[in-house]
């Protein structure tokens, strides 16, 4: 699996909580505004991308990722 579906939703209530924003996201996960605004719009990205945006959240990649019902 090279592309995973990430939660905007979920995402965002952890940029909430940590009173982040997407810059400040962005500069803690070390990727482009145009990277989040792209992952943010279509909902996939690469597994490393992923890993940099949990970590820089402070949570397991699990908690991020679309589930399927």
């Amino acid at each position: 699996m090279t592309n995973l579906k990430i939660s905007q939703g979920k995402v965002q209530l952890l940029m909430a909580e940590k009173c982040m924003n997407p810059y400040d996201l962005c500069s803690a996960a070390e990727i482009s505004y145009a990277s989040y605004r792209r992952i943010m719009v279509k909902g996939g990205c690469k597994i490393a991308t992923l890993g940099k945006i949990a970590k820089a959240l402070g949570v397991n990649v699990t908690e991020i990722i679309e589930t399927e019902n």
